[in-house]
């Protein structure tokens, strides 16, 4: 069972690093270029044109040892169609910014619609097909609550929270992809924990991919995710909370994600309410940059403190189980 573990880490790392290059240059060939806004730190505006829509490095690596290691398993397919559906309209957002050069992208309905249908196909398939049940474990009690009816709608919450904060989280070189690493990493013992091998091989898949995306991604980053990648790694991750019935602890694991969700949601309040920031910007790997830490220290910081949430929550987990 590990041996096939190893195996999909392995050939999704191999094939990253054989894409990326094709990837680049591709996608710089077609001028595929990141726009960058002019309202962010003005360090950055110096990416602009670096091609985007990187994602294509990870997905198609995830999808290859996902389908070649665990192909016979209804919950690695169904985590792949989530993750590759995410990545789609991912696709189409980064798409219309940068080819159609229309700066919104997707419109915020249509993006969160799809979101929505997919998250939706996730709680039925899981619930009726993939005999995932309706309870959800409690995090620190080993205690199990059974959410009923209201679990669609909690899975809806899981997997649209998380894209959007991967999302968000996706603003410095290697920062998402790092993050997800080691999430991918502890869902890879947790699975295995739960007898779960197909997922443990998708999440080692995941990992496979991050790990040889961010050859490519690392300061200074020679091709961005984009939306593509952000959505679909959030898509993955939430999937593989659901699907191991570890959806509240997956705060403490992806609790980097959370503390930068939280950072945005708590700024705009403040601005609101009193009239001042709480942070020199948000989300708040942008608050370091602008108190003068360099990119790198700042992903670095991030990445022990994702390393430290991922190995708190997979405590946790195989503690309490």
């Amino acid at each position: 069972m590990f041996d096939r573990v190893l195996w999909a880490a392995g050939v999704s790392f191999a094939a990253a690093l054989l894409i990326g290059p094709v990837a680049i240059a591709l996608l710089r060939r077609l001028r595929f270029g990141q726009y960058v806004r002019d309202d962010g730190p003005a360090t950055h505006l110096a990416k602009a044109g670096t091609p985007t829509m990187g994602g294509v490095i990870f997905i198609i690596p995830l999808a290859v040892a996902s389908l070649f290691f665990a192909g016979d398993s209804l919950n690695a397919m169904a985590a792949l169609v989530i993750t590759i559906g995410f990545g789609a309209i991912g696709f189409v957002d980064d798409f219309l910014q940068v080819v159609l050069k229309r700066p919104l992208g997707l419109k915020a309905r249509y993006k969160l619609g799809g979101q929505v249908l997919l998250s939706v196909f996730l709680a039925v398939a899981a619930v009726y097909f993939l005999s995932r049940g309706t309870t959800v474990r409690i995090p620190f009690s080993g205690a199990h609550v059974d959410f009923g009816y209201f679990y669609i709608p909690f899975v809806m919450l899981v997997l649209v929270s998380s894209t959007n904060a991967v999302n968000l989280t996706d603003g410095l070189d290697g920062l998402a992809a790092g993050i997800t690493l080691f999430v991918s990493a502890a869902y890879v013992f947790i699975s295995l924990y739960f007898q779960q091998p197909d997922m443990a091989v998708f999440a080692a898949a995941l990992l496979g991919g991050c790990l040889g995306f961010l050859v490519f991604n690392l300061h200074p980053a020679k091709i961005f995710m984009g939306d593509t990648g952000s959505l679909a790694l959030g898509g993955a991750i939430a999937t593989l909370a659901v699907l191991t019935s570890t959806e509240l602890s997956f705060i403490i694991i992806g609790g980097v994600f959370v503390i930068e969700t939280l950072s945005v949601i708590l700024q705009v309040l403040s601005f609101r309410l009193r009239g001042t920031r709480l942070f020199r910007m948000a989300p708040l790997h942008h608050h370091f940059e602008l108190s003068g830490w360099s990119e790198g220290k700042v992903v670095y910081f991030f990445w022990a403190v994702g390393a430290v949430c991922a190995l708190v929550g997979l405590f946790e987990v195989c503690k309490l189980g």
